[in-house]
């Protein structure tokens, strides 16, 4: 069957596309759904009705659309949507059903979806009589919808290792002391980058050593609107007074045994990106474990010397097994550098 593309979507459905992308920023950002718009367009190109999922557990797009609409306006029309419609029964029903239950003639979409459940949507309409356009705006929306498209392809977060060390790789003096090793400017950086994550996670080693907030706040020390979900890895227990159980958001222990199932388990809470902090054994483990999809390096013009180094062991033996970073960004904050890497070989579909 003749699969259509984006270059048979027609100037009034492209237009309608990036309304549609419009609508979809005013559903919630974060949650297990994506965000997604819908116009409906008559026949002759004019615009019927509008919708947008506002989070879990409501109508989706296009049944939030079609609802604006009476019996039999919809027959013959044309569905803009920024994600292939859903073929998948959860808490509601499978979209391309509601379209084709409506009389829609024609499904135009930016994005296909990569549920393991919720896609087949274009195949179903298309077996349905509908005609069907796909990839239209699809560089748009495929950055609209990231962190949420990473987390449905490879079942996690996508993870942000960060560390903050002197130019020979130290986090801590001799006696552990660390707090300062950065400035101003770099503090303030690492603070607005907590606020945009979905979570930010330390090891238990941290928590009993250091008790940190892992809140985001402003240079007076005020809570930031966005915090990030506070996520604990480790056995350890966690001290019941401990400063991270008092975090705005309910905080999230994992054994940390096994990090692909634990990445797992917050993608299914709905956590598309995940800020880890630290100390040096948790960082070590994403890193060994090859789950570090970006890196932000604080550097500081200091030397401290010692064991304290900001990484461990990898279980690297030579040279040739080193793992291989591009820099992608490197910007001056105040006396401190951040440096801004990623790995040579990404994750196939990053």
């Amino acid at each position: 069957m003749h699969r259509m593309t984006a270059h048979e979507a027609t100037a009034t459905e492209v237009a309608a596309m990036r309304r549609a992308l419009e609508l979809a920023a005013r559903g919630p950002a974060t949650g297990v759904n994506p965000r997604v718009g819908c116009v409906i367009l008559s026949p002759a190109g004019d615009v019927l009705a509008e919708g947008w999922h506002r989070g879990a557990g409501t109508a989706h797009a296009e049944v939030d659309a079609l609802s604006h609409l009476g019996a039999g306006q919809a027959h013959g029309a044309t569905a803009v949507v920024t994600l292939e419609p859903c073929n998948h029964t959860g808490r509601t029903g499978p979209c391309a059903v509601a379209l084709l239950e409506a009389g829609i003639g024609r499904v135009v979409y930016a994005v296909g979806d990569p549920g393991d459940h919720s896609a087949g949507g274009a195949q179903h309409l298309r077996a349905g009589g509908v005609d069907v356009v796909g990839g239209v705006l699809e560089a748009e929306s495929e950055a609209f919808l990231d962190d949420w498209l990473f987390a449905a392809r490879h079942h996690r977060p996508r993870v942000t290792v960060k560390w903050a060390s002197t130019l020979d790789g130290r986090a801590a003096a001799a006696d552990g002391t660390s707090q300062w090793i950065t400035g101003e400017a770099a503090r303030a950086d690492m603070h607005r980058r907590r606020a945009l994550a979905d979570a930010i996670a330390v090891g238990t080693g941290t928590v009993v050593a250091d008790d940190p907030a892992l809140t985001a706040r402003d240079a007076a020390g005020r809570l930031l609107d966005a915090q990030p979900v506070p996520v604990v890895f480790g056995s350890r227990p966690v001290p019941p007074d401990a400063a991270v159980l008092r975090h705005p958001r309910d905080a999230v222990l994992l054994a940390g045994h096994d990090l692909a199932s634990d990445l797992r388990l917050l993608a299914e809470r709905g956590i598309r990106s995940l800020f880890v902090e630290g100390g040096p054994t948790l960082a070590s483990a994403f890193l060994a474990a090859g789950l570090a999809d970006e890196l932000l390096v604080y550097l500081a013009p200091a030397l401290l010397g010692g064991p304290r180094t900001a990484i461990g062991d990898l279980g690297i033996a030579t040279i040739t097994q080193a793992q291989r970073y591009d820099f992608t960004d490197v910007t001056r904050l105040g006396d401190d550098l951040l440096v801004v890497a990623r790995p040579v070989t990404p994750i196939e579909g990053t």
